[in-house]
C-alpha cells in the first residue's frame, strides 16, 4: 500500500482546501492509499473536507507571514521570523530529512512548506509542490530590503525548485523564477443548493436575498451588530461572532456543509483568498470582497475573478461600517456568467497517481 505524506501550511484554510480536493480525487483512483497529514490546521476542518481515514501529525514546517489580523501583515515580526527560521539552515534541512524518513512515505505533497521540500530532497523522497503562490515570492515582495534577504530568498527558491513538479492551480502567481511549474485548472469544491430548506428553517420568503459573510480561515470579526438594516437582505455569519439581530443568522445552526451554504446563497462578502474566490466563482456565486492591494497575489486573483464571475471590491471602511447596499444591488443586477470548470484536482490526481505507481 502506497503512503502519501501531505504537508500543509497552517496560514489560513486555503492551503488545506486545495490539498483536500486533490487527495479526494486521488483516493478515488487509489482507495487503499495511506494518507498522513502534517499540519496544524484544525482537525475538524480536515475531517470535514477529507473523505476517508487519515493520520494526523500536528506539526508545521512553515508559518507564512506573521499577521496583526486576517489582512494586516506584521512586517517587522515576519522579517525577524524568517531570519531566525533560516539560521542554521543546513541543520534544519537535515533534521527535516530525518523526520520525513521516519514516516516511510513514498511521496510527499507540500502546499507549500518549503523546508519540507528541501528535507525531502535530502532524504531522497520524491516530492511535489502544489499552490497558487509560494512563500519565496511573498517573502521577497515584503522583505527584499532586509539584511540577508537575498540568501534567505535563494534558499527558499532552491527548496521549491527541488520538487519534481510545482503544480499551479488557476489563478496562480506567475512564479517565473521556477522552471518546474505545471499549470492546472482551478481547484474548487462544488456544493448543493439547499435554498428552499434554508428559507423554511430561517422563515425567509423567496424574495429575500441571503448573503453569506465569511472572512476566510483567519479570524476577522466584523461589527455586524452596528451595520445598518438592509431592506430585503438577510445575512449568514460565523457562529463565533454571536451576532444578535433579527436579519442575521449563524450558519452553524443550519447543519449544512459550508460549501452547500455558499451554493445556496445570493452573494458572498469576503476578503481575497484563493479558496474563497474559486469556490464562489465555480459555484456561480457573486461576491463583494475587501480591497487588499498590498498582498501580491491579489492582482492575479482579481483578474481571474472578474473574468469568470460577478465581483466588486469594497473598501475597509465600507466593510467595517456595512455601507455596502449600493454595491450589493449593483452586483446582483449583473447577468450571471457561465461558471468555470473546477477540474484541477483531477489533473493533479492524474500526476500524483503516476508517481505513486
Amino acid at each position: 500500500m502506497s503512503h502519501l505524506l501531505v504537508a500543509i501550511s497552517s496560514h489560513g484554510f486555503g492551503h488545506a482546501m486545495q490539498t483536500m480536493l486533490v487527495i479526494n480525487a486521488l483516493r478515488k483512483r487509489l482507495p487503499n492509499l495511506q494518507i498522513t497529514l502534517r499540519t496544524k490546521v484544525s482537525p475538524q476542518f480536515l475531517a470535514e473536507r477529507l473523505q476517508g481515514d487519515f493520520q494526523l501529525l500536528p506539526a508545521s514546517s512553515d508559518f507564512g507571514m506573521c499577521m496583526h489580523s486576517a489582512v494586516d501583515i506584521d512586517l517587522t515580526a515576519s522579517a525577524a521570523a524568517y531570519a531566525a527560521f533560516h539560521t542554521n539552515w543546513s541543520q534544519k534541512v537535515a533534521a527535516e530529512a530525518q523526520a520525513l524518513t521516519a514516516t516511510h512515505a513514498d511521496l510527499i505533497l507540500a502546499d507549500i512548506p518549503y523546508l519540507t521540500l528541501a528535507g525531502a530532497q535530502q532524504a531522497g523522497i520524491p516530492a511535489v509542490a502544489l499552490c497558487s503562490l509560494n512563500w519565496a515570492d511573498i517573502y521577497w515582495h515584503y522583505c527584499a530590503k532586509q539584511p540577508n534577504a537575498r540568501k534567505i530568498h535563494q534558499q527558499m527558491q532552491a527548496a521549491y525548485q527541488s520538487a519534481q513538479y510545482f503544480l499551479q492551480p488557476e489563478p496562480a502567481m506567475p512564479m517565473t523564477d521556477l522552471n518546474n511549474t505545471r499549470p492546472i485548472a482551478p481547484l474548487a469544491q462544488i456544493g448543493t443548493n439547499h435554498r428552499a430548506s434554508i428559507n423554511q428553517q430561517l422563515q425567509l420568503t423567496p424574495e429575500q436575498r441571503l448573503i453569506v459573510v465569511a472572512m476566510g480561515g483567519m479570524e476577522m470579526p466584523l461589527s455586524i451588530q452596528k451595520w445598518p438594516k438592509m431592506q430585503g437582505i438577510s445575512m449568514l455569519v460565523p457562529p463565533a461572532w454571536q451576532t444578535q439581530r433579527p436579519d442575521t443568522f449563524a450558519w452553524g445552526n443550519l447543519n449544512l456543509a459550508f460549501i452547500d451554504i455558499l451554493r445556496s446563497c445570493d452573494a458572498l462578502i469576503t476578503k481575497p483568498g484563493y479558496g474563497t474566490f474559486t469556490e464562489a466563482a465555480c459555484n456561480g456565486i457573486p461576491l463583494l470582497y475587501l480591497e487588499r492591494p498590498d498582498w501580491p497575489e491579489t492582482a492575479y486573483l482579481e483578474t481571474w475573478l472578474k473574468k469568470h464571475t460577478r465581483a466588486l471590491s469594497i473598501t475597509r471602511a465600507q466593510l467595517e461600517q456595512g455601507a455596502i447596499m449600493e454595491n450589493l444591488q449593483q452586483l446582483l443586477a449583473v447577468p450571471k456568467p457561465n461558471p468555470p470548470k473546477a477540474t484541477g484536482a483531477e489533473q493533479a490526481a492524474d500526476l500524483l497517481q503516476s508517481l505513486l505507481q
